[in-house]
Formats: structure tokens, sequence, C-alpha cells
């Protein structure tokens, strides 16, 4: 007998693009009476499905559309998808932060969630008050909390600030308590969104090893989001994948992640958008990014450059881009972010960076483009938007090609001298 611990069964979510509500006095008055006599809303025959890189024609839009699984006791679930899938809103209904427009969720225990940075914390409360609000919340006594309040302070590493109001912690010290307390706290369901990238890799790695060891040994469900493959890879056993709303695979983590990179990145190194769909927002969009190498040979020997073009369209808005590269196994090689931020004026703008000679080792390469504005909101996150394969000529090693392991293959100085 299968011990199932969640159940979501036809979940959808709808919301209407622009104003919250109906926006309409005669829409509300229509959808009440549907209501009172039993009858579905009549707006919820309307609306597109939610992709990102297309002009809406309708003003709904469906978020997440049908989804059903099961889940059982001690499952740890990667749930992966590019930005927009409809992740993060699939979480929020999990953790009853919303509701879902239609379906139902059956829960056979207790769910501790964090979702973002601040999420169930009080700003004007100590990081220890928060400890205990957290904690009753999640139905648990003061006796109970108390029993585990040094560990959590202990694995936060916020020993030096537990008594001092969280408004006046860092967005990592943030994460760190908030994470330590969903994970100590015990519930049977834990719920993590992409907030741990906010940490430093030293307590991601620390708090993936928590969670592996909360499920193996405590038999408690994990529910994982990221963007970061290896991690997912490290941590589920099984992966749901997510697009445009909808479930287009659920099964072994392995296959969900091959299905993720094989749907989700372009292969090739231009990508040019018009307009009216570049991805960003009403702030600024991203309109084309190049990969660009002299005569087109990506090779070991020659430097090459990522071209990002952007339009701002906010006046005195701060801008700036940060590239990262994954390589083919989804090993993290490196992130370089444009450091120099200033106030743009209204126009279009391109920024260029250099990727050195005898960096990169040859195999194939994917480019996580982000454009970052006011106040370090992410405007835009392209993931593996588009990638290359690295080559040689040989000219340093001569006529040896045999393997040469790493990920990196600088070609350093070397000097060589008789001692005796």
């Amino acid at each position: 007998m299968k011990d199932i611990i969640l159940k979501a069964e036809n979940i959808s979510k709808q919301y209407r693009l622009g104003t919250v509500g109906t926006g309409s006095l005669v829409h509300d008055l229509n959808r009440w009476w549907h209501q009172i006599r039993g009858k579905d809303d009549p707006y919820l025959k309307i609306g597109d499905t939610n992709d990102r890189l297309t002009k809406a024609e309708s003003d709904y839009v469906w978020a997440l559309q049908d989804i059903n699984f099961e889940i059982e006791r001690g499952e740890v679930i990667g749930i992966i998808g590019k930005n927009g899938a409809g992740k993060s809103t699939l979480l929020k209904i999990l953790s009853r932060v919303t509701a879902p427009t239609t379906g139902s969720i059956k829960f056979g225990g207790r769910v501790a969630s964090l979702l973002e940075v601040g999420t169930g914390f009080n700003g004007e409360m100590t990081g220890r008050e928060n400890i205990y609000l957290n904690g009753a919340i999640l139905g648990m006594t003061k006796k109970e909390i108390t029993a585990k309040l040094d560990e959590i302070i202990e694995f936060s590493g916020c020993q030096r600030y537990i008594d001092t109001p969280v408004k006046r912690y860092s967005s990592g010290m943030y994460v760190r308590l908030a994470f330590a307390v969903a994970a100590f706290l015990e519930p049977e369901i834990l719920i993590v969104d992409e907030v741990l990238a906010v940490g430093d890799s030293e307590f991601q790695k620390k708090a993936i090893g928590k969670m592996q060891d909360i499920s193996k040994t405590g038999g408690r469900t994990v529910l994982f989001v990221s963007h970061n493959m290896v991690a997912v890879k490290q941590l589920c056993s099984r992966g749901i994948l997510l697009e445009n709303g909808t479930i287009v695979f659920d099964g072994g983590i392995d296959q969900a992640v091959e299905r993720y990179n094989n749907d989700n990145v372009l292969i090739g190194s231009f990508v040019s958008w018009p307009f009216a769909v570049a991805p960003g927002n009403s702030n600024a969009k991203v309109t084309s990014i190049e990969l660009i190498a002299e005569n087109d040979e990506f090779v070991i020997e020659n430097d090459f450059k990522i071209e990002i073009k952007y339009a701002n369209l906010l006046d005195a808005h701060t801008l700036n881009v940060s590239v990262s590269i994954m390589s083919d196994s989804d090993q993290y090689v490196l992130a370089t972010p444009h450091l120099e931020r200033s106030a743009q004026e209204v126009g279009h703008y391109k920024s260029v960076c250099t990727i050195p000679a005898n960096l990169l080792n040859t195999g194939t390469y994917y480019f996580t483009v982000i454009l970052v504005g006011n106040n370090f909101e992410i405007i835009t996150q392209l993931d593996k938007i588009v990638s290359v394969e690295i080559g040689e000529k040989g000219i340093h090693r001569k006529n040896y090609f045999g393997y040469w392991g790493g990920i990196v293959r600088p070609y350093l100085n070397w000097s060589n001298q008789k001692i005796g």
C-alpha cells in the first residue's frame, strides 16, 4: 500500500492580467450570481496559456492548468522548469499562501515552507521571537519549540544576532534562520523554493545535506525548486517538469533533468526577439544575445565575446547585466556580473563581456543571462539561452591531443632549471 502524504487533483490557477479581480462590477455580479446557483465561474472559460514569449489574446491567463500528482511519504521531489513555468505558483498553493482557482489538495501532515526571503517572519520581532512564532503557526507547543531552539540557532549561524529584530538582518541571514526554522521544527512536508540561492555556497551545501537527512532518517517529504540542476540531481529522486503551467514530465530525476535541458536550451550562439515579445517588463527588455568570435572560431586559443542588447524604458534606471556559464554536465563554471551600475537614460544599450582565451576547456557550454534593475530587481533571467562548442587548434600542446580533464584549462607559466 502506498503511503500518500500529498495529493493534488485538477489544480488550476487563473489570474486576470492588469488589475486585481474582474475589474468590472457587471463581471463581479455575474460571477456572484453563478456561484450562489452552484454554477461554474463563467470567466474561468476565458484565458490564455502562460507563455511568456507570446502576446496575450485575453485579459485572463492560466498560471497553472490541470495539475495532478501524488507524493509518497519520504519522497524528495524536484520541481523544475524555466521562469514563468508555474513552479512558484504551485508551491504557494501547496503552502496555502494562495488558493487554487479549481481543484483540491489533500495533506497527510504539517507543511512548512520557505518560499521568499521574509515569508512568515515579522520584521519587528527578534530572531528568537520569530522561531517561536513560526513554531506556533505549525501547531507546536512552546515546550516543543524550546527543545529545538539551540539546534535551530546553531545551524543558522545567527547566534550573535538572534535577539536582534530580523528587519536588520541581511538577506543571507534571513534565509539561514528561515531555513533552520522550517527544517528543525519537524514538519511532515518541507517545501523549499529558489530562495536558497540567496545564501552562500557553504550554507547551500549545508541546507541540501539537512534536507537529505530529514528525508532519509526522518521519513519526511521534501519539495525542492531550483535552477541548479546539480543540486536537484544530488538531492531528489523524482522530478516534475512544468512548462507553461502544465506538467509535461513526471518521473525519475535524471530523465526529468535531461528533458529540461533538451527543451530549454537554445543550441546556437545567437537569439533575438521582436520588441513586442522581448523578455523583460515595462522597465526594461532584452532584445538580443550573441556569442561572437573572430572568424567564428570558438577555440581555446581565441578570445570570444557575449553581447547583450537591451532597451531601457525607464528614465534614471540603474541597470546591469550578469552572465553565468554552465558545463554540459550542469556544473556551474562561473558567474560574471557587470559591476559598474549607473543610472541610464531611456534608450537602447549594449553590454559586452570578453571570455579570455585559454580559460575554458573543450566542450559545450551554456550561458544564462540576467538583466538586473533598480534595487537589484531581476527583470528577466534567461536560463541557458545560448550555447557554444569550444574546440582547440593545438597551438600550445603541439601534437598531443589526449584527454585533458577539468572545466577550465588555463595556459599557465612554467619554468625549468637545473638545480644539481
